[in-house]
């Protein structure tokens, strides 16, 4: 947090030994621990109460309601994967080229099965 090192934390311990002194030393390093705890304990109600807060304003459920609309208005949930994967296909087909054989064509896998014929009904 600070990046002091271990050699810093000695030279301030040994002025904090010289400047106060050897019999208060104990007593302002049992204060100074109180008075870090207590900061502590006032930074952690103070991000409870910020989570409290957040919950109670509905900040969690805008992100969830968010996070499904990016979900339906995905590319692929909207189908336009298949729709660029034809593009792709309608532009690198060219004309000239003989029809290959149906059995080697391999079909889309993002395209409807095909609908069953419709038996002939004799007149």
């Amino acid at each position: 947090m600070f990046d002091v090192g271990w050699t810093e934390l000695l030279l301030i311990g040994v002025v904090a030994l010289i400047v106060i002194g050897p019999k208060d030393l104990p007593m302002m390093f049992h204060t100074l621990g109180r008075i870090t705890a207590r900061a502590r304990g006032m930074a952690r109600e103070f991000s409870s109460a910020m989570e409290d807060a957040a919950k109670a304003s509905g900040l969690q459920e805008a992100t969830r309601d968010l996070r499904d609309l990016q979900k339906m208005t995905s590319p692929r949930a909207m189908g336009l994967d298949a729709l660029g994967r034809a593009a792709d296909k309608f532009e690198k087909w060219d004309p000239l080229q003989p029809v290959r054989d149906a059995a080697s064509a391999v079909p889309d896998p993002a395209a409807p099965p095909p609908a069953a014929p419709v038996p002939a009904t004799p007149a």
